[in-house]
Order: structure tokens, then C-alpha cells, then sequence
């Protein structure tokens, strides 16, 4: 399992991490935890659904919100770091984006899903297009944080 690897590499690094989600639920927050002993490097995670929660608990700027939408690169990296900032850890991920079936458009439609990874260093950041139900776009999003997760301790720690 993908999410027990990364409990590896974070704990022999000695890394902390935490989440923001948003689109996933705390889908990605249930994959970490489900590993026995993630305490030791899982320090919590927020579901910010709304903009309100986003810019209270997350610091996401209203003016970013506003000219760029809670489904954008810039607010997925803004919720990564204020899922940083609020846990203290080494590691921040934000995931926003849009399950469906509806409230997509021509610009953005369902199943895009930005996913931001960062540290103190280091920051990227995906735009993602998901098919497929509701569900299926969640789990399609968790999936490829788990990976990008992974990949983001190799490359940087």
C-alpha cells in the first residue's frame, strides 16, 4: 500500500505532514491514518468545504478566492501552506477541486482537481482532470496525492 510507504519515508526523514482538503473529504487524512503508528508523522488535517472555512481556519486570501476561484492552482498552494502553518509540520498538502456531477463549467469542469504539495522549500502543484462519477473522481484524487506525496519526500528530503 502507497500510504504505508509514505508513513515510511517520513518517518526515517523524520517529516512531519498535514492536510487541507476540500473535494476529497478527508479521503486522503483516512488513507494516511489507516497505517498503525501515523501519529508519529500525521499531525492533522482540516476539511474546508466552504470559502469561509478556507480563508478562517487556512488563511486563504479572499482576493485569490475572488479573482481566481476556491478550484484553482493559487488556493490549492495557499491551503497547503495554512494546513502547515496550523499544524507545524514540515509538509503541507491542499487538494481542491470539483466531484460533480454538478457545478462545473466550460472553464472548469467536473472532475478538475488542483493538488498542492510543499515544505519550507519546495512547492508543486497539479491540475488534474478526473472522469467519471463523484466518487470515482475522489478516489482518482486521493490516489494521485498519495503519489505525488511520495514523490514529493524522495525528490526534496
Amino acid at each position: 500500500m502507497l500510504a504505508s510507504r509514505i508513513g515510511k519515508l517520513l518517518r526515517e526523514k523524520g517529516l512531519t505532514i498535514s492536510l487541507a482538503e476540500s473535494c476529497t473529504g478527508g479521503r486522503l487524512g483516512d488513507k494516511i491514518t489507516d497505517i498503525a503508528g501515523s501519529s508519529d508523522y500525521f499531525m492533522g488535517g482540516v476539511i474546508s468545504y466552504s470559502n469561509a472555512s478556507k480563508v478562517a481556519l487556512l488563511g486563504v486570501s479572499k482576493t485569490v478566492l475572488a479573482a481566481r476561484g476556491a478550484v484553482s492552482k493559487e488556493v490549492a498552494l495557499q491551503m497547503a501552506r495554512g494546513a502547515m502553518r496550523r499544524f507545524h509540520t514540515d509538509i503541507g498538502v491542499g487538494i481542491t477541486g470539483i466531484a460533480g456531477p454538478t457545478g462545473g463549467s466550460d472553464k472548469k469542469p467536473v472532475g478538475l482537481v488542483f493538488i498542492a504539495v510543499i515544505s519550507g522549500k519546495h512547492a508543486i502543484c497539479t491540475r488534474n482532470l478526473f472522469k467519471g462519477s463523484r466518487t470515482a473522481v475522489k478516489a482518482q484524487a486521493t490516489a494521485k496525492a498519495v503519489k505525488m506525496v511520495e514523490r514529493f519526500v524522495r525528490d526534496n528530503f
